[in-house]
């Protein structure tokens, strides 16, 4: 196949490098830093500069949500019929709601994607083609064909995912709040105590495990929040009350409620 990746930042490089390494698909890539693609091509992480939509079997939209849902309203019809596209943005039925049906009106079959691998520092420098070895690759297929969803199974097999979910726009949102955004949030706010200045020598893994997602692209993770803001609401409301238990518990030395709720967490 011959396959266009737009932005080659941690997630999409890291794609680039992954099928470059693991397949024979030709593959072109785009970013907006000349510096990037300069790096890319000289790396031989692509085939050369995505100049030529039309010529895609499969393009793959690796950038913010807004920016993923323009660019492909700006190239679907550029693409030529049959050709897949996928965007493996954070949140998916705001990216879905805007460009399925479009796609699907112009021949191009759409598949939203979640890779569920990263790392707490981004951009092209921290790409790698390991980086989804072993992970799960969300998939929210909408009007998608059976012969497309296939093409995309088997790629992400290839390149290392050791697990295709399957789910819609709305679950995969609802999940990904819970399991991912609020926990950004939760490291974040926990970081902010003034003690954290002080921190080496008294930590152990329990703080490394609290704090190293609160290193994050905050235009990113502010764009993604906001996008999935009623999901991530419930959770922080849910948080919120869990948390005001054990504080009422610690406030009135309520050894008794403590123990519970710790077992109740622990179990």
């Amino acid at each position: 196949m011959k396959i266009g990746i737009v932005g080659l930042g941690l997630i999409g490089a890291s794609l680039a490098k992954s099928i470059k390494k693991h397949t024979d698909h030709t593959v072109y890539g785009m970013d907006i830093d000349e510096e990037t693609m300069q790096r890319a091509i000289a790396d031989k992480s692509i085939d050369g500069k995505l100049e030529e939509y039309g010529q895609l079997d499969l393009l793959i939209v690796a950038l913010f949500p807004k920016t993923a849902i323009q660019l492909i309203q700006q190239q679907v019809d550029q693409l030529k019929k049959g050709c897949i596209v996928m965007d493996i943005c954070g949140v998916k039925k705001a990216v879905t709601s805007e460009v399925a049906q479009l796609c699907k009106s112009h021949g191009v079959e759409f598949i939203g994607g979640h890779p569920m691998a990263g790392r707490e520092r981004w951009g092209y420098q921290n790409a790698s083609d390991n980086l989804f070895a072993g992970s799960s690759m969300i998939l929210t297929p909408i009007f998608t064909d059976s012969w497309a969803l296939e093409i995309v199974q088997k790629l992400c097999e290839q390149i290392g995912f050791g697990r295709i979910v399957f789910t819609d726009p709305e679950s995969h949102d609802k999940m990904i709040g819970y399991t991912s955004q609020l926990a950004h949030i939760l490291s974040s706010a926990y970081i902010k105590n003034p003690l954290c200045m002080n921190y080496k020598g008294y930590t152990g893994g329990s703080f490394q495990d609290l704090t190293r997602v609160a290193r994050l692209n905050p235009v990113m993770w502010s764009e993604l929040f906001l996008l999935n803001r009623q999901n991530l609401l419930d959770d922080l409301d849910i948080l919120i009350s869990s948390l005001q238990e054990y504080r009422h518990a610690i406030a009135e030395n309520d050894g008794q409620r403590l123990t519970q709720l710790l077992a109740d967490g622990s179990r």
